[in-house]
């Protein structure tokens, strides 16, 4: 039976043959999805090392990455197989490392190797697909160096596809060259976090042979990752980590000491002080490589993540919808996490017809149905035709005094003269803390009036802020909260933002204390179902202490309320704000 034959088969009792060099099993698709025809504890496993055509620790030798392969004991005997490929820098461990310090002031300028393996490895082995494993450079078994998204770390990922496709050489552990005459050459990427950050770097290259990524929790932008809007930040749970700590901790490669260099590099290049874009973020932002991605996407991601947060997949799949790029979304409501633990089985068929599809080239129609999954905050699943939402548009909210306390939040404009409500800085004090509190002097707090009919957020708010300053630097946090009637909260997203860079994310400009400044970013993105008789808050405030820089208390911010606003993706946009809160 050929392949092209066993690609068109459907729904038949099928049963597996044992590959002999006269009959080898074929792949089986049934409802448009590989069948577990394949023995996977029956496997062929190699090591080799692949040219990675740079040399990034300017030893004068090329890098080398090191892959594991493992594939079906049937290509031993004439079968050729697609390819689940993930790289990483995680194989091989982590060392120690201690993070920056961020009770700081603001800037004021003037192991052994083992086997590597993957709870999805048997699935895809029994079904007719090789994987592939990588060790990113600079870890493990691979040369290199670690440089933190830099452009090495994706071509060196990228040699692997191209020896996969005879474009590249390897060898193994005695010298020998190695091709690899098993594969059909087409291949997927998938990974969480890191692992699922390389597929995007790596599709931006347009690197052919690469049909599909399945990115999850992954990164589009390393700056919005360790930098937000000009401030410093970090990711949820990790205060004072940054691009050259990362490299640091994924350091594995035997010799200690080559690198050293490299991340010295790292450390003065990704500016602490400033928190600007510049050209080392720029390289690290696969963002603007978007037009060259052929292979189409899956794009998974938390709607909780704070670690990841969501902007990073927000802004990908707009980007990839702009560029007509095949794709779909998966959003759910946990954190930084694989959707296999959540939704396993869904999940897994999702995967299989995706795969079948692109990489067998099955006619299931997964490129037809709805291209967005969501998960509703009472743990139900949605398909929908795109994301955000269908008939989601900008609403407008505006601000009303009383923030010390609870002012106002509604949908017309407020009328009266400026008046600014000052808040006092103190990165002590945690946001829900703040939230929470009836009144305090280090935040301001405006809430609408309850909701009477559902208002669902889906997509990326943001704010336009008039703000004074009574120091030369601070930190700008902005929060939305879903009060319940009973005075519980939950924070639905936030933001944060450096008034210095209140014009471009490149440039740090000086803020004159006394001086009022306009002061507009986005928050992070975010699918959220106000329920009818909740309240809407917006909560201002400076230092977030989980997230930013924690300066010294006492920095005063002061917010002219009148001229403020919040603007929503709401779907249904204003006409459905004025329904839920229409008195002004």
């Amino acid at each position: 039976m050929s392949m092209v034959l066993a690609a068109t088969m459907v729904a038949l009792p099928l049963v597996p043959v044992n590959a002999t060099a006269d009959s080898v099993q074929e792949p089986v698709f049934v409802d448009g999805q590989a069948q577990p025809v394949y023995d996977p504890s029956d496997v062929v496993r190699e090591d080799v090392w692949v040219d990675a055509g740079v040399d990034s620790d300017h030893d004068g030798v090329e890098d080398v990455v090191h892959v594991e392969i493992v594939r079906p004991r049937e290509t031993d005997h004439g079968l050729r197989v697609p390819v689940v490929y993930q790289a990483s820098p995680y194989y091989a461990g982590g060392n120690p490392v201690t993070n920056h310090n961020v009770d700081r002031e603001l800037y004021v300028p003037t192991r052994p190797f083992a086997e590597i393996t993957w709870h999805y490895q048997d699935y895809f082995l029994a079904r007719g697909f090789a994987v592939v494993y990588a060790e990113s450079l600079g870890t493990g078994q691979s040369t290199g160096c670690p440089t933190t998204g830099g452009e090495n770390e994706t071509l060196g990922a990228k040699s692997v596809i191209d020896w996969l496709n005879g474009r590249a050489r390897a060898r193994d552990a005695n010298g020998t060259e190695v091709n690899a005459d098993w594969t059909t050459g087409r291949t997927a990427m998938m990974g969480v976090s890191y692992n699922g950050t390389l597929p995007n770097a790596v599709a931006t290259t347009g690197v052919e042979g690469l049909e599909t990524i399945v990115p999850i929790a992954a990164i589009s932008s390393w700056y919005d990752y360790y930098r937000e809007n000009g401030a410093v930040v970090a990711p949820g749970g990790y205060q004072g980590e940054d691009a050259d700590v990362l490299a640091e901790y994924v350091y594995t490669r035997a010799d200690r000491e080559i690198c050293r260099p490299v991340i010295e590099r790292l450390e003065a290049a990704q500016d602490r002080l400033t928190g600007d874009y510049s050209e080392f973020w720029h390289e690290r932002n696969y963002l603007d490589d978007v037009h060259k991605v052929d292979a189409s996407v899956l794009a998974v991601h938390g709607l909780d993540d704070w670690n990841v947060t969501v902007s990073q997949v927000a802004k990908w799949y707009e980007a990839l919808a702009e560029h007509g790029v095949e794709r779909k979304i998966w959003l759910h409501q946990s954190g930084h996490t694989d959707p296999y633990a959540l939704r396993k089985k869904e999940w897994l068929t999702t995967l299989n017809r995706w795969f079948s599809h692109y990489l067998y080239g099955i006619d299931n129609g997964v490129g037809e149905e709805p291209r967005a999954t969501v998960q509703r905050e009472d743990g139900s699943w949605t398909e929908e035709a795109d994301w955000p939402a269908p008939g989601t548009r900008d609403a407008t909210l505006w601000l009303r005094s009383g923030g010390d306390g609870r002012g106002g939040l509604a949908t017309v404009p407020a009328r009266g003269r400026p008046a600014f409500e000052w808040l006092t800085d103190d990165a002590r004090e945690k946001v829900e803390d703040l939230v929470d509190a009836p009144s305090s002097e280090h935040r301001l707090s405006y809430a609408t009036e309850a909701a009477r009919t559902p208002v669902r957020i889906s997509g990326t708010p943001s704010v336009r802020l008039r703000l004074m300053f009574d120091r030369p630097a601070a930190n700008v946090t902005a929060v939305l909260v879903d009060r319940a009637p009973d005075g519980s909260f939950h924070v639905i997203t936030r933001g944060w933002a450096d008034p210095q860079n209140r014009n471009s994310e490149w440039r740090t400009q000086p803020v004159r204390p006394g001086v009022p400044y306009w002061l507009s970013f986005e928050l992070q993105p975010q699918d959220y179902v106000l329920a009818e008789g909740h309240r809407l808050e917006f909560v201002l405030l400076s230092s977030d202490h989980d997230f930013t820089l924690r300066p010294s208390p006492g920095t005063g911010v002061g917010l002219e309320v009148t001229k403020s606003e919040v603007t929503l993706p709401v779907v249904g946009g204003q006409a459905t704000v004025r329904e839920a809160f229409p008195r002004h």
